[in-house]
């Protein structure tokens, strides 16, 4: 996980880079801080008294490769030049695994573009050339990431986020000065600056190349029609609507009227969705390396799960258990709050069941472990110590007060900017302090450690499986309302929302501790087999019966195949009821309620 910032002025506009983003930042890539300046004249005036100012920023958290990648990327003791900020993890480059650094590794490949231009084209075409080529090379990346990769010799700023929006990247404009910013968390907002509107999320539908030579001389002349970017297809060749999130098609077919064999644990696609998920795991649970912080406690520990207990992360901790070294610990993280009105109405229960006489004993109600997250995450974590003997696995309580909820609002409102409902506040502060990854600890041993802070810098996360496997209420719903071909439309609709989710937002949130997340049911590979697996082969609405529900019954046969009966028969819950951030204030607050 890294941070970036990219700031395009015209001459005359300084732009200050506050402290209070340079914190974020920091926390986003506690381990480096660079920033390089570049002068851009326009392409019809060299006058470099009369150029405007690219400053680009990044900061960097380190985990690929053997030492530590500084950014921004550029020719080293070069005041000229191309420049990279690279937020991401490329796992995969024309198909082949990166081993070592990835960014040095996409430098590399732009660099080669640079030297690689015909001295028989015009430049004209030089330059439409040079443009193919720096496209196909983000193309080529499979993995999350957010770049800003500024091009010097064609006077282009080209960045972007990957298919799926996985790494937040926002952009601002201002008309009025002619500023163009770029940046992983918005700036301005925490101390009420009326500037700090107009950020926006960079869609993940394409790359985009602002190009900045033929801007005049001063940004009074800027109209947005100059400022606006232009969009490039992730796919070429061919016609892009016809891959969903630009990654695939999707099997639209349905069962054949002659039938066909119920879902069970012997289908094929069960044992292809574990080698999927076992092949996605391996990219992004091996070859961590250990965190600064690992001499704070007596084992080793790189990877974390954000752990409810449900279907989805617990398969994900089940299959890393296979994948990782078996002397590396994995740290379970569920969080629970302390939600005034659910307490309020637990101290009523809880005085009716004695006879309604008498003085409550507060002490005696343990709201944290009444909601319906911790008690879940306890089921699963002692099936995962059953089936999983002798992997360290670690239930990270992590309690949070409503006073200290309440002193992190603002944190979490400026994180999760531009999303400002009441839905998304109640995730971010789900998010944000599981991410934080503090709170008691029981280790294998059944010892609890109350005060624990988990080392891990690599956060497993479970989302996708709902989309891509038929897990919402609205599947079942759609199969009632016009059977497999109504199923197949909303499964079709979440898959191509996918990079249109709140995926910015989360990243924001989470990152925030200098903790990277990582979706393993995210992976384009993985993606792309859901996409080409027939809707029965992966929820099957039409046979209710059985030992697991329907909705995204091939993972819950995984999960009985991997010895968790209890897991797979787990019922989806909204991380924000089941941690119970959801309504905190009042129970008559909806969702989409703006935060006031």
């Amino acid at each position: 996980m890294c941070g970036i910032h990219a700031v395009f002025t015209p001459p005359g506009v300084t732009h200050i880079v506050s402290s209070d983003l340079t914190r974020c930042l920091c926390n986003r890539g506690p381990d480096y801080l660079g920033q390089i300046e570049r002068r851009v004249t326009s392409s019809t005036n060299n006058d470099s008294s009369e150029c405007w100012t690219l400053k680009l920023t990044s900061t960097v958290l380190a985990l690929r490769g053997d030492h530590i990648a500084k950014q921004p990327l550029s020719d080293p003791d070069a005041d000229k030049g191309s420049v990279l900020c690279w937020n991401g993890e490329a796992w995969r480059i024309n198909g082949e695994p990166v081993s070592g650094n990835d960014g040095e590794e996409i430098w590399r490949m732009l660099r080669g573009v640079e030297a690689s231009a015909s001295v028989t084209t015009t430049p004209i075409s030089m330059e439409e050339e040079k443009e193919k080529h720096i496209l196909d090379v983000f193309r080529a990346i499979e993995g999350p990431f957010a770049f800003v990769y500024w091009h010097e010799a064609g006077r282009r700023v080209f960045f972007g986020r990957d298919r799926l929006g996985r790494r937040s990247l926002m952009m601002k404009r201002d008309e009025r000065t002619g500023e163009v910013v770029l940046s992983s968390v918005a700036e301005g907002l925490s101390g009420g600056d009326t500037n700090a509107n107009g950020w926006k999320e960079v869609e993940a539908d394409g790359i985009y190349v602002l190009d900045l030579g033929m801007l005049p001389l001063s940004g009074e002349g800027v109209t947005s029609a100059v400022l606006q970017p232009m969009r490039r297809d992730w796919i070429k060749g061919v016609d892009p609507a016809e891959f969903v999130s630009s990654i695939g098609r999707f099997n639209k077919s349905l069962p054949p009227a002659s039938g066909y064999a119920p879902l069970s644990a012997t289908s094929p696609s069960v044992a292809a969705l574990k080698q999927q998920l076992i092949d996605s795991l391996s990219l992004r649970v091996l070859n961590i390396p250990q965190p600064p912080n690992a001499d704070r406690v007596a084992h080793d520990t790189r990877v974390a799960v954000l752990f409810s207990g449900g279907l989805d992360c617990t398969v994900l901790a089940r299959l890393a258990h296979e994948v990782m070294d078996p002397e590396q610990g994995v740290d379970l993280l569920n969080v629970a709050f302390e939600n005034p009105r659910v307490v309020a109405q637990l101290r009523k229960d809880h005085a009716k069941n004695n006879g309604g006489n008498g003085e409550v004993d507060v002490d005696s109600i343990d709201f944290y472990e009444a909601c319906p997250d911790r008690i879940t995450g306890r089921k699963s974590f002692a099936e995962l110590q059953r089936v999983c003997p002798g992997r360290a696995f670690r239930f990270v309580a992590v309690n949070v007060p409503y006073t200290e909820t309440l002193s992190h609002r603002q944190q979490v409102i400026s994180l999760i900017y531009p999303h400002n409902t009441e839905m998304d506040l109640s995730i971010g502060y789900a998010l944000y302090f599981a991410a934080r990854g503090q709170g008691a600890c029981t280790h294998l041993d059944g010892w609890v450690e109350e005060e624990y802070t988990s080392p891990a810098r690599v956060l497993l996360s479970g989302l996708g499986a709902d989309e891509l496997f038929g897990g919402y209420s609205r599947h079942p719903s759609a199969y009632e309302r016009a059977g497999y071909a109504g199923l197949v439309d909303e499964l079709l609709l979440d898959v191509g929302r996918l990079g249109k989710r709140n995926l910015g937002r989360d990243d924001r949130a989470m990152s925030h501790w200098s903790k990277e997340v990582r979706f393993p049911y995210l992976d384009e590979r993985l993606v792309k087999w859901a996409m080409d697996t027939p809707a029965w082969e992966k929820c099957d609405f039409e046979n209710e019966g059985g030992e697991v529900e329907p909705g995204k019954r091939v993972l819950r046969l995984l999960a009985l195949e991997l010895g968790m009966e209890g897991v797979a028969k787990e019922k989806k819950r909204a991380i924000q009821f089941g941690a119970r951030t959801a309504k905190m204030e009042s129970g008559r607050v909806k969702g989409t309620t703006l935060i006031s």
